[in-house]
């Protein structure tokens, strides 16, 4: 598997995206900041200015059903912030 898993597509950053040229990416929890930016520019053919990363730490869930209480957790993953540099843009809607 590879260090990017999917994008993130949020109003949030589709603003950023435009106004600030920085990007959201679920990445591999593994990887560092010098993995994800050679990834984001192998992929997207752009030229990455910094990267930013928090880890998310899965919650503790519990729902009531008909067979009883049910309890579980969420995943824990990583997110990256790329901001680009100069005028690169990444277009996500470009291979739909």
């Amino acid at each position: 598997m590879g260090i990017i898993i999917k994008p993130i597509i949020t109003e949030k950053l589709t603003v950023q995206g435009e106004k600030l040229n920085r990007y959201g990416f679920i990445v591999d929890r593994g990887a560092n900041k010098l993995q994800i930016k050679a990834a984001v520019e192998q992929m997207y053919n752009v030229s990455v200015d910094s990267v930013n990363t928090v880890n998310y730490h899965g919650k503790r869930k519990s729902r009531y059903t008909k067979a009883g209480m049910l309890n579980g957790r969420t995943n824990h993953y990583k997110k990256a912030y790329v901001t680009l540099a100069g005028e690169d843009k990444i277009d996500f809607y470009a291979n739909i």
